[in-house]
């Protein structure tokens, strides 16, 4: 049966994709038997998967056979059946599937309490997140390989219920294998091994590995600026990346290893005047758009500066809507690199007069270290709006029904303005830690218990207090440092 269902918010998104994921998964098991799936970060507009069958090579044999199997489900309209069953019956049931991480996962809490347990005929899994009711409303999807996987590619709410043009993101694919090296390191694969080295109290020695790593590969990045002998560093990343901690992070570095501090700047700096902001779809001023820069001020000062001319920088008068003058006159020491931080820096358009050769691009975004278990994972997404969650109340006076409900217009503009450009990145950066989803849970609980039930922002709030469960609350930020990526969202010790 054919359901006439498109994808239109991310809430839609985010139930037609894991409805996807269950009959992927059941399509595996049926197609190549008792085989190891695991699902990981979201790339190439899809999720990579990796099959494990013991040592032997994929084929396109296997692939069409999976491809087959999901068809068939499809075509049956399989029910989904949200079962209801205690802990203690879950736990034996993931442990008697070959799913140790997942009934660890439920070690500590009540015997007595529910935990939902997805059923597509007989294929039983925890998704923790909503599902379509049935696999007949999954009317598109595609299969492909890609290095040692696959990739399960599905519309999305920001491409008209299509599957988007593929690219390679093979930047990001190398950011996820280091990420693999940092699970390694730590020793911390699933969110329940995490949960327990916060009840045993290692928690402090968690949080120091992980920023040691960190600390290391921007080390790392800035030597590479340093002997490639780049005069310019361009920074971007989507909404709540940190990339102005990164930036600050990356010119304490190279000034360290060149004794020569270098020149930051902002393109927030170059806003056009308020009165000249072109307007977007809706309607209302586009400040995410190229079009909100001041590209010809911009790339004439740029030049200047390195062509070792004085240049006055402007500072934009944000309460104005105006660019001040007069307070920042500079020029660039010789040998003195130039650090851009904004949405557009990978965008060549704005810095067209550089040659490439000049400049170091780096893609920043929280690429999610930790799996809730093989199957789940934090998305990039919901790490991000953690962040600016727990940011917009610290520092901004906004609550977290505000923050919530400006999500959506945030999302839609970072894939015009800054997804497109990842793939042109020399590295990517991944400003996650695998600790931070934890200690965000003590910041953001009480924001999201705070919206009421009348509230159009309230199904947003109850979906992330019901993922959010599952991960053991830090209590105390006290052992992450005080330039840590995080300090920009939690702020500083008290």
């Amino acid at each position: 049966m054919a359901y006439d269902f498109r994808i239109k918010t991310f809430t839609d998104e985010r139930a037609y994709h894991n409805t996807a994921i269950l009959i992927y998964l059941k399509a595996v098991k049926a197609a190549l038997g008792d085989v190891d799936v695991t699902i990981g970060n979201s790339l190439n507009q899809g999720y990579y998967s990796y099959i494990n069958k013991g040592g032997a090579q994929l084929t396109n044999s296997d692939i069409h056979k999976i491809r087959d199997m999901m068809d068939r489900f499809i075509a049956q309209d399989l029910e989904i059946v949200i079962e209801k069953d205690n802990v203690g019956h879950a736990k034996a049931k993931w442990a008697s599937l070959g799913y140790p991480e997942k009934a660890k996962l439920l070690e500590g809490r009540p015997d007595d309490e529910l935990v939902e347990i997805a059923n597509l005929h007989n294929y039983r899994n925890c998704m923790y997140s909503d599902l379509l009711p049935s696999s007949g409303y999954i009317d598109l999807y595609d299969i492909r390989p890609y290095r040692q996987g696959l990739l399960l590619r599905l519309p999305n709410a920001l491409h008209g219920h299509a599957i988007p043009k593929y690219r390679d993101d093979d930047k990001l694919y190398e950011a996820y294998a280091e990420c693999r090296r940092i699970r390694r390191y730590t020793r911390i694969d699933y969110l329940a091994d995490l949960n327990e080295q916060i009840k045993l109290g290692n928690i402090n020695e968690v949080i120091e590995a992980s920023e040691w790593l960190q600390a290391r590969q921007l080390e790392e990045f800035a030597i590479r600026v340093v002997e490639e002998r780049k005069k310019v560093v361009l920074i971007a990343g989507p909404s709540s990346s940190g990339k102005t901690t990164t930036a600050k992070r990356i010119c304490e570095e190279i000034g360290r290893l060149t004794g020569e501090d270098p020149l930051y700047l902002g393109t927030d700096d170059y806003f056009v005047e308020r009165g000249m902001t072109p307007l977007g779809p809706d309607g209302k001023p586009d400040f995410e758009g190229l079009g909100a820069v001041d590209l010809p001020l911009f790339n004439k000062q740029m030049e200047d500066l390195l062509n070792g001319e004085t240049v006055d920088l402007p500072e934009f008068d944000f309460m104005n809507g105006t660019k001040v003058f007069g307070k920042r006159i500079t020029s660039l020491k010789e040998n003195q690199i130039l650090v851009i931080e904004g949405i557009h820096s990978l965008n060549d358009v704005l810095t067209e007069h550089i040659p490439r050769s000049d400049k170091f691009k780096i893609y920043i975004s929280p690429l999610t270290q930790i799996a809730v278990d093989r199957h789940n994972r934090v998305s990039t997404a919901d790490a991000r709006l953690l962040r600016r969650m727990v940011r917009d109340n610290q520092f901004r006076g906004y609550n977290a029904e505000a923050t919530l409900a400006a999500w959506p217009k945030v999302r839609a503009g970072e894939s015009v303005n800054i997804f497109p450009y990842s793939s042109s990145a020399d590295v990517v950066f991944n400003s996650s830690t695998v600790y931070e989803t934890n200690l965000l849970k003590t910041y953001a609980e009480p924001l999201l218990l705070a919206i009421d039930e009348s509230s159009e922002q309230y199904a947003e709030a109850k979906r992330i207090l019901r993922f959010m469960k599952y991960f053991d609350r830090i209590e105390s930020d006290e052992a992450v440092p005080d330039n840590a990526i995080l300090r920009e969202f939690i702020g500083p010790r008290k």
